[in-house]
């Protein structure tokens, strides 16, 4: 009896949960173990040949400065890009969750730049950095907009910043807007009643039952900002003087334009291990407020 149950749970399983078992095996977790596997081999793309060296090349990735260099700068690129996000996509949902009169066409027009591929954004917003915003900087005598953002170090962090923001706000929008949906409005009308007031309400009742979609916003955010490249590759191509190169635009042009793929491979590791520490660190703290919400 116990064999046959187990057998019918077997098929069972297989039967629904197969498919997609094998399909992440054969997209994720195959890939990786074999990334993992070259990481420790001199492997080269053209002779399609290599041979096991230990660990050579993650040793010359900590001794890399332009990694660990850029590195650092990925890692404040993506707390402004997540903290503005954030920020930007929290209000405009709390703002349309509260009635406002064609709210849904609203929130479609918020929604619609995430379904913008990264690279036909990062050239539209290469056009207006670099011609638009200055035409209208000398029209009208911005300072701010009289020259290319594109061409200043500071300025072209910024742009990147504010291109990649731009398309993750309708995603964290829609999100937020679901968890705005499981706040109970009598709860809100009583804290109405009893005479709170909209900040009161917004820092008592609505932030503390929100953490959930907080989390998922975060960690969403979190995880693709770090893996920006279509972007940073159409909007600066990692200028000027390589000032705006993201951790993955260098692993890619190291791997695949100085044909040092081990390396690359090493480099890619070490920053998902970067991803994983944070994004797993942020969900835990913000797990714990919501257990004490």
């Amino acid at each position: 009896m116990n064999k046959k149950m187990f057998l019918k749970n077997a098929g069972t399983f297989f039967l629904f949960a197969g498919p997609s078992t094998l399909a992440f095996a054969a997209v994720v977790l195959v890939p990786f173990i074999l990334g993992l596997y070259l990481t420790f081999t001199n492997w080269d793309v053209r002779t399609n040949d290599g041979t096991l060296i230990g660990f050579s090349n993650y040793v010359e990735v900590f001794q890399d400065k332009a990694f660990l260099t850029q590195l650092w700068f990925t890692i404040k690129y993506v707390f402004f890009t997540v903290a503005i996000s954030n920020l930007i996509a929290f209000f405009i949902a709390l703002v349309l969750s509260s009635g406002l009169k064609g709210e849904k066409w609203l929130r479609t027009g918020f929604f619609t730049p995430n379904l913008i591929g990264g690279i036909v954004l990062g050239y539209l917003w290469q056009t207006l950095f670099s011609q638009v915003m200055p035409f209208l900087g000398r029209k009208y005598g911005w300072s701010l907009f009289e020259t290319s953002w594109l061409t200043d170090t500071n300025t072209a962090f910024w742009a990147l910043v504010i291109a990649t923001a731009w398309q993750l706000v309708g995603y964290l929008m829609i999100i937020y807007i679901a968890g705005f949906s499981g706040v109970p409005a009598d709860v809100l009308e009583a804290a109405s009643i009893d005479g709170a007031g909209r900040s009161t309400i917004l820092r008592r009742i609505i932030l503390p039952l929100s953490v959930p979609a907080i989390v998922i916003c975060i960690f969403i955010s979190l995880s693709r900002s770090f893996l920006t490249y279509d972007i940073n590759l159409a909007l600066t191509k990692g200028g000027p003087f390589n000032s705006t190169e993201l951790a993955s635009y260098h692993i890619v042009q190291k791997a695949f334009l100085s044909n040092e793929y081990g390396i690359g491979q090493a480099e890619a590791i070490v920053l998902f291990a970067v991803v994983a520490l944070i994004a797993l660190t942020q969900s835990y703290l913000l797990k714990r407020l919501e257990v004490e919400s």
